[in-house]
């Protein structure tokens, strides 16, 4: 059977298909905000075609879609089997599948359920309100206190992190984001125009992250939380941070409240994050400027700080956040925080060294003599995506001091700004993603250096710009450098078999609109709604080269439109996908996509796809999330597939009078945001 598309369109009235609720809480309803980068660069984004043929288009023409619906549900059949060859004589691969990626694949759906393949069972891990610190009581969302939430696992999961825990067989430490909270679906009656003190304080409290302890069941993947174990632990946004790099104790990070400009109350809009290799967590500040009001320099601008009063009025009850009172409280957010989960005493801290703007993430990848690489996106439509190179090489071994030199490491290095230059003459870009005479779109590119931090202090590289100032103004450091506009550069991650770097850029509906950034080679088409991913290769694959090529490897939407691409697998074959958001890879090398707002009449849902090999670009879709949710924060193991389901029930008019979803916990009860952990029934290896 092919797989065929639903022909339901979600309203393209909120870019990215989400809803107005999701664009109120989460990002401050950025999308409807002027577009904080107005410089003239050059811009990337829907990288179409990336190496396309012509025959692939031509192809592409030809494949039939249809949709079935039945009730609220819309669905489409499975993928089909491998056939000898294509139409066109070309050779197709064998129907046995990837390795890792060998189950059936969910057809899209509107399902209020998280959906798996046949063969597969599920569990909630944890929900938003789960006691997981000593004292903490049950979950009462009609008697909530700001107490009671520091105490419970807090509220829309997103990046999800599970690292070994010695000594303790079958338990492992689950580390969570909180990414921000939707007050209209957590407090019944809530006046958005009026919100009170504790409501405040409760958000303050569900916001920052969660340390969990999980335990694993020996004959499934179910996992399950420790209540009460020593390492669980909650960070909020009123929890003390240390400032640490190159900007620690700067004139523009100082305060009222902190005059030394080194320590700074809580985390905020975390979205996605990375590991190391030292058995860290890293977790990114995105949305920040959402939280603060009133803010009126050029500088608040270019970083989407609103000039008047923000959505959950947090200004009127700690000056903190408003910029008028505390002009410099709000650079000192939208940095990558770096947590310790093996020791819940330690203050989390501040990165500055990895610049500040909109973080979606930071993983991390090693150079050969052993110093960390971090690369990031920064989640904004027309904005840039970065890569630090450290200075200090990791020690190995688990003393107390081998663990403080590795958590130094993250503050002396390089930050730079990626540049994307294409290969074919300007006339040959139209904006229809008409293919160049050379019959691909690829290029190369270069890491533009912004600034070095050393132990002794920090040097500028960009030209009228102080080191500090680029490290706590960074957007405007790429800015005078001439970076690269991306669409919504999201997650970056490296794959760990071959060293390619893989970037998520989930879509930016105003390209080559009037007033905004125009075609180019690496963005051929207008009004990109269903994003992209990209390949990166950097040069002799050293991790720390200032020389990269890139190409395209997805570019997402339905199948059956010639400008979509899946690496040049056959697209008959593949699930339609929409949006990729976060990435991760799998034991075998497949990367995994999640995604955020889809455009084609289906939930969001996570996606598993060959990176190499015959089936390079074999993309499959894994599962759904409920209504209104989006897929966050996949972790795939050999036996266990976790998800963040982040803001069900997110719909337009839904609150807790009216909920929009009764997911998971059945109707009656309050939404909750959760994470789910996936496994095969029978106890055997994911997709093997």
């Amino acid at each position: 059977m092919r797989n065929l598309l639903p022909i339901i369109r979600t309203n393209d009235s909120h870019p990215g298909g989400r809803s107005a609720l999701t664009c109120r809480f989460r990002c401050g309803d950025a999308c409807f905000h002027e577009v904080p980068n107005t410089t003239a660069n050059p811009y990337v984004g829907d990288v179409i075609a990336g190496a396309l043929d012509r025959r692939t288009v031509m192809r592409a023409a030809a494949v039939v879609t249809a949709a079935a619906a039945a009730g609220t549900a819309a669905t489409v059949a499975a993928a089909p089997q491998a056939e000898a060859a294509t139409a066109d004589g070309r050779h197709r691969p064998s129907s046995k599948g990837a390795r890792g990626l060998r189950f059936t694949p969910v057809a899209p759906n509107t399902n209020d359920a998280v959906t798996v393949p046949d063969g597969y069972g599920q569990n909630v891990v944890i929900r938003w309100g789960e006691p997981i610190l000593r004292g903490a009581p049950a979950f009462d969302p009609e008697n909530q206190t700001a107490k009671a939430q520091a105490g419970q696992f807090g509220y829309n999961c997103d990046f999800l992190a599970l690292l070994p825990l010695p000594g303790e067989y079958g338990r492992q430490i689950l580390v969570a984001n909180h990414e921000y909270t939707d007050e209209i679906l957590m407090f019944r009656g809530y006046d958005a125009a009026n919100p009170t003190r504790e409501q405040v304080e409760i958000a303050w409290a569900a916001h920052g992250l969660s340390a969990v302890v999980v335990e694993g069941e020996r004959k499934t993947g179910k996992l399950v939380p420790v209540p009460r174990h020593p390492l669980n632990r909650r960070v909020t946004a009123t929890t003390e941070f240390r400032v640490t790099g190159p900007a620690a104790g700067s004139d523009l990070l100082k305060t009222s409240a902190d005059p030394t400009g080194t320590k700074v109350l809580g985390t905020l809009n975390n979205c996605a994050g990375g590991t190391t290799p030292w058995g860290t967590t890293l977790h990114g500040e995105e949305n920040f400027n959402q939280y603060f009001a009133n803010g009126t320099r050029a500088t608040d601008k270019r970083y989407g700080v609103t000039a008047t009063g923000t959505e959950r009025k947090w200004e009127r009850f700690d000056k903190r956040f408003d910029v008028a009172q505390e002009p410099n409280e709000v650079h000192r957010f939208g940095y990558v925080v770096e947590l310790d989960p093996y020791d819940p005493t330690s203050t989390p801290r501040k990165r500055t060294a990895l610049g500040r703007f909109k973080h979606e993430g930071a993983t991390v990848r090693l150079t050969e003599d052993g110093r960390p690489v971090v690369y990031s996106g920064d989640d904004e439509r027309f904005d840039y995506f970065y890569k630090f190179v450290g200075s200090k090489r990791m020690k190995k071994g688990s003393s107390r001091a081998v663990r403080e030199h590795n958590l130094s490491l993250l503050d002396e290095g390089t930050l730079y700004v990626a540049k994307l230059t294409g290969d074919s003459p300007a006339i040959e870009i139209d904006g229809t993603g008409k293919l160049p005479s050379d019959g691909e779109f690829d290029g190369s590119g270069e890491w533009i250096p912004l600034a070095t931090a050393t132990a002794d202090g920090a040097v500028s590289h960009v030209e009228g710009m102080t080191a500090e100032e680029v490290f706590v103004f960074t957007r405007l450091a790429g800015d005078k450098v001439g970076a690269t506009k991306m669409d919504r550069p999201e997650d970056v991650e490296p794959n760990p078999h071959t060293g390619k770097v893989y970037v998520a850029l989930t879509n930016n509906t105003n390209r080559g609109k009037t007033g905004y950034a125009g075609v180019d080679e690496a963005n051929p088409r207008n009004s990109n709604k269903h994003g992209q991913v990209l390949e990166l290769t950097e040069r002799w694959n050293r991790a720390d080269s200032t020389k990269f090529a890139w190409s395209l490897f997805l570019v997402a939407g339905d199948p059956n439109d010639p400008a979509t691409y899946f690496a040049g697998f056959p697209k008959d074959q593949v699930s339609p996908i929409s949006c990729p958001d976060n990435v991760a890879f799998d034991p075998y090398g497949n990367l995994w996509i999640s995604t955020d707002g889809a455009q084609l009449g289906s939930h969001d849902g996570l996606f598993g796809v060959a990176t190499r090999g015959e089936r390079r670009g074999e993309l499959k879709q894994f599962l759904t999330v409920p209504t209104g949710a989006e897929t966050c924060g996949p972790i795939v193991q050999d036996r266990r597939v976790l998800v963040a389901v982040q803001h069900p029930g997110e719909v337009d008019g839904a609150s807790v009078e009216k909920p929009a979803s009764a997911w998971p916990d059945g109707p009656g009860k309050f939404v909750r945001p959760a994470v789910v952990a996936v496994w095969r029934k029978d106890g055997c290896d994911i997709g093997v």
